[in-house]
């Protein structure tokens, strides 16, 4: 699933060839999207101006001036630049043709994804609960000490969750603990001040760094200009089950935790 890092690197592949410009149509091909595709986008939209396109967790808002659509890419999502006169293969749902000639297309395989409207997206149902963007400073050493603060959970899982911070998905989540020196599966309320202040380090740095690499293609994630990501190329632990860890050599070690796979060292990590 698209992460913060690789929805960011779409916002950015997107908004330099899209602010400023007007949108002539919609065309949706398949509305059957995970909540359908609202009839009225094209008609409600057609005419104004794209001011800026801007990400609140992995969702994308295109701000139409007091009116914003909401894209959230789902499992298998991808926003990519469509040539003039290229023909939409069998997965591409939605098309926005704009005054000038670009076209801005979706793919979903999956059809996990979303796009909807909002005339005020703070307070729209997928986005009221979120919690704050790690890459600013109200995710901080002080906060994540609160929030894990009499958690039995363990603190991969809290990290993970949208409501304490959003966007830091399985990858990261394995990475950042890995770089901050914590087992995955440590009950999130053991951590010390000191270890919460490594951890939101980490997540800061390893969220940037993801996003500097253009995220992580594991599966279907490209970017805007069809480029795969390559953060995977450079894990820590993640996906390196058996192999050496690259500080200490010992083999990493993987566990689920939550349906989910953790990789970590078990001498480096505590």
């Amino acid at each position: 699933m698209p992460e913060l890092p690789e929805v960011e690197t779409t916002r950015r592949g997107i908004e330099p060839r899209l602010a400023g410009k007007t949108l002539e149509a919609v065309e949706i091909r398949d509305a059957r999207l995970r909540w359908p595709v609202p009839g009225d986008i094209g008609a409600r939209l057609a005419g104004k101006k794209l001011l800026a396109v801007r990400r609140r967790g992995k969702y994308l808002l295109f701000d139409f001036g007091g009116l914003f659509q909401i894209v959230h890419l789902g499992m298998s999502g991808s926003l990519r630049f469509a040539a003039k006169n290229e023909t939409a293969a069998a997965h591409d749902h939605v098309d926005w043709h704009f005054a000038d000639g670009t076209t801005l297309r979706l793919r979903d395989p999956r059809r996990f994804g979303a796009v909807l409207l909002s005339d005020d997206p703070p307070n729209h149902p997928l986005l009221a609960h979120l919690g704050p963007e790690p890459l600013r400073s109200d995710f901080s050493a002080a906060y994540l000490y609160r929030a894990c603060r009499g958690r039995k959970t363990s603190i991969k899982n809290l990290i993970m969750d949208s409501r304490i911070v959003v966007g830091v998905g399985n990858i990261y989540a394995s990475e950042s603990l890995s770089a901050a020196g914590i087992r995955p599966g440590r009950a999130a309320g053991r951590l010390t001040r000191a270890e919460c202040a490594k951890l939101a380090a980490a997540v800061k740095t390893t969220l940037q760094n993801a996003v500097r690499a253009g995220g992580s293609s594991l599966r279907d994630y490209v970017a805007a200009n069809g480029e795969l990501g390559y953060f995977q190329l450079h894990a820590r632990v993640y996906g390196r089950a058996g192999l050496p860890c690259r500080a200490c050599g010992t083999p990493i070690k993987k566990l689920a935790t939550a349906q989910r796979s953790s990789f970590y060292c078990p001498v480096c990590q505590k």
